[in-house]
């Protein structure tokens, strides 16, 4: 990852340049903003910046050193990676570490480049476990950081996520934070700073990440790597609301759309006609999918209600709609209102919650049929 290929973040970047250059790197930095707009992966480039031994006063690294070939495989010795995690020891006294996942997270990082908090649970098989920063990472992090560099520059922690920090872990970081050994240089990342320990963010200086533009976004899309015509990525930067993550997400559901489409249709189209048989057909059917694909599917069923229901206030600028949707959506609006909004996102939420909890599928989507055909007649 370098820095161009970070994408709608140049202030930021500008920033970081500015300060390396000048010697004024900040020992402890933490990246703010919303999930999908490049925090880890300028963190991660930053790195490569701090690190490259022949980039002189260039803007970027050079990409040719041995530092730079290491970075390519996120294998420098330098460079050192903290991350969510499940307990998966059976070691009294000690908790799973980020070193014992390293593998699934350098992999992911070069594969996916961009990828949000719930495919790294995905990529480690969390399931329904509760992914945090333990505290023997703690111990883990100042074992690392007492050591000299390896190769005679920068030491540095990326903590991605760090609002997953427990509060031991966060606790015993805070002085290493105040004062971290010579050359030491701590990035952490969140999406969410209102989570984490006001005397973790006191020791930090915080920068913020803004959304990325629609425009550049929709540049993005029609460019190399992507080339789609200028009306799809419009459409697609502004669903994106400013998220690059959202964007590519938003590309891969692509492909299930139509699909989803037809069978969110059906569904309401069978509630209102009180076709039970039907229904109980339609229920097997979208339990043969995988439990993955189910609960892609409930959340896009939530966004059309949500959708429909901004409809009815004839501002088409707030709504994210696909013309097939649009067309679908002229006369299906006036079905969702203030008598059944809430309950109708309701029980796409408990559906949901229970496809997570591994609750059996066709009683799951069944009894969402049963509960969508009293609340369309409401």
């Amino acid at each position: 990852m370098y820095f161009k290929d970070i994408i709608g973040q140049q202030e930021v970047i500008e920033r970081l340049v500015k300060d390396a250059q000048a010697g004024t790197v900040p020992h402890a930095m933490l990246f703010c903003g919303p999930e999908g707009v490049g925090k880890l992966q300028t963190a991660i480039a930053f790195a490569r910046y701090l690190l490259c031994r022949d980039k002189g006063q260039a803007q970027e690294s050079c990409g040719t050193c041995p530092s730079c070939v290491k970075m390519n495989k996120l294998v420098h010795p330098d460079l050192h990676f903290v991350f969510p995690v499940i307990n998966k020891s059976k070691t009294a006294g000690r908790s799973t570490v980020s070193d014992d996942e390293i593998s699934t997270w350098r992999e992911t990082v070069l594969e996916r480049q961009y990828f949000g908090f719930e495919e790294w649970l995905s990529d480690i098989d969390a399931e329904n476990k509760q992914a945090s920063i333990f505290v023997t990472e703690s111990e883990q992090i100042m074992s690392k950081l007492a050591l000299k560099s390896v190769e005679g520059g920068y030491k540095i922690m990326i903590i991605w996520h760090a609002e997953k920090m427990n509060q031991q872990c966060a606790n015993s970081l805070l002085k290493l934070l105040e004062e971290p050994p010579a050359g030491t240089v701590f990035i952490l990342t969140t999406d969410a700073p209102e989570q984490m320990l006001e005397t973790i963010l006191s020791r930090t200086q915080r920068i913020d990440f803004k959304r990325i533009p629609e425009q550049i976004i929709q540049e993005r899309l029609t460019g190399p790597g992507y080339q789609l015509d200028p009306d799809t990525a419009a459409k697609i930067a502004h669903f994106s609301g400013g998220s690059w993550l959202k964007a590519l997400s938003t590309l891969r559901v692509n492909a299930e759309s139509e699909e989803f489409f037809d069978y969110f249709t059906k569904l309401m189209r069978l509630s209102y006609g009180r076709r039970l048989k039907d229904l109980k057909r339609w229920s097997d059917d979208v339990a043969g999918g995988g439990r993955e694909w189910q609960k892609r599917f409930l959340a896009y069923c939530q966004r059309m209600i949500r959708e429909n229901f901004i409809c009815n206030f004839h501002q088409p600028e707030l709504n994210y709609l696909t013309e097939q949707e649009q067309q679908f959506s002229v006369r299906f609006a006036p079905f969702v209102n203030e008598n059944n909004i809430i309950g109708l996102m309701d029980v796409l939420s408990d559906a949901q919650r229970d496809i997570e909890q591994n609750v059996n599928s066709k009683m799951v989507f069944f009894d969402l049929s049963l509960k969508t055909i009293m609340l369309m007649k409401q």
